[in-house]
């Protein structure tokens, strides 16, 4: 079972206004460079394949998890740059990086590498030598192409930037380039996001991240919506959104495979269905989540801690924990169109699915938000609406 290697950038020229993620507002060049060092540090430090010092061997065979087959946590076919903002990276600081990988993992030759990029943050020089040292995939933030909403984010790029980068990744070499959107923005009408789609459309990438608003305490936005700035999400409006969003790709020809997620075929994220299929997935750099098969660990959230840290120990981790994988695998499942299959979910844990949850799946039928067959067991697209009430059956 190859694993996935994630690597977090924290880096962004400023912070959007709804942002909960690990991210430092960009300040020069040396901040990047000491952070990338350590970035490199932690993964060579431990002299074990995940860079920790005193970490257990990850190549294991445990019964009835999802570690049944042996887990090479040296052997990774995906490769995944998050943040932050990675496309803030030198080419020079990618390629330090990903040699790093390559010497710790036996990637894959068809390995998918991904980098999440910012429009206006790379130039067609920077994109070429992305693709030259072997990114062949974009994840690009565009989240609307709605200006005065983009100022109201913060996101520090317009609609024109965004159609710009996208056709100098077209012309660098990119040929899997998936764009976000959000909907559900303070003031978005459903015409609003009928457009947002429809441009998305047109500019055909094969991939499309698709997410409603979530508003999280600490954020700026969560203060304007507290004090009344902003207006407060409209769930039915919200929901509105949701089924616009289910016609208007279907109908273009783009795939859902996940909640959120929909792709031309054969272009699904092969790293991000690596965290809903409960495989192996090892994270470098602050914040970042590891998996091995058993386990999950994760490291400091602050990025002079993380750095300091490194230097100190070679390791930054400060949780772990056994998961209750059982239920994860039938959580995460469920996000993803096919469902959780009943065979896999006992040959995994030695049991019936069907019998564990009989009566909660009878319920969640009858509300008609999953459908059961013989084989499998599936949100439906109501079921997609209200998707944390069906988690929380199997939690």
């Amino acid at each position: 079972m190859p694993a996935g290697v994630y690597l977090h950038i924290p880096f962004c020229k400023s912070r959007c206004s709804y942002c909960d993620f690990a991210t430092d507002v960009y300040r020069d060049n040396d901040a990047v460079e000491r952070y990338v060092n350590a970035l490199v540090n932690e993964m060579t430090e431990g002299g074990n394949p995940t860079g920790r010092k005193g970490a257990h061997d990850y190549s294991y065979s445990t019964s009835r998890t999802l570690a049944t087959a042996r887990v090479s946590a040296l052997s990774a076919d995906t490769i995944y740059f998050g943040g932050g903002t990675p496309s803030l990276l030198a080419p020079k600081q990618l390629e330090q990086i990903l040699e790093t990988v390559t010497s710790k993992f036996d990637i894959s030759s068809n390995a998918e590498i991904t980098m999440e990029m910012n429009p206006a943050t790379v130039t067609p020089d920077t994109l070429r030598e992305y693709r030259s040292l072997g990114v062949n995939r974009a994840s690009f933030g565009v989240q609307t192409f709605d200006d005065h909403a983009l100022k109201l984010l913060a996101r520090g790029h317009d609609a024109n930037d965004a159609r710009t980068t996208f056709t100098m990744l077209r012309e660098a070499g990119f040929d899997n380039v998936s764009f976000d959107l959000i909907a559900g923005l303070p003031g978005q009408t459903l015409d609003d996001w009928e457009r947002n789609l429809s441009q998305a459309v047109a500019m055909s990438p094969e991939h499309l991240s698709l997410y409603l608003l979530e508003i999280h305490e600490g954020t700026p936005l969560a203060e304007q919506v507290r004090s009344g700035r902003q207006p407060t999400p409209d769930d039915d409006l919200a929901a509105a959104m949701y089924e616009m969003m289910l016609d208007r790709l279907a109908a273009a020809g783009y795939e859902q495979y996940e909640i959120s997620n929909f792709c031309r075929p054969g272009f699904e994220s092969r790293h991000n269905t690596k965290y809903w299929r409960l495989e192996p997935v090892f994270g470098f750099g602050v914040s970042a989540h590891s998996f091995d098969g058993v386990e999950r660990f994760a490291n400091v959230r602050d990025t002079a801690d993380y750095v300091s840290k490194i230097l100190d120990s070679g390791s930054a981790e400060v949780s772990r924990e056994r998961i209750d994988a059982a239920s994860e695998f039938i959580f995460l499942g469920l996000r993803l169109n096919v469902g959780v299959s009943f065979d896999e979910y006992e040959q995994n844990f030695g049991a019936d699915l069907r019998t564990i949850y009989a009566e909660k799946l009878a319920e969640l039928s009858e509300k008609e938000l999953v459908t059961l067959s013989s084989h499998h067991v599936a949100l439906t697209r109501k079921g997609m609406l209200f998707s944390n009430e069906v988690f929380t059956e199997f939690v």
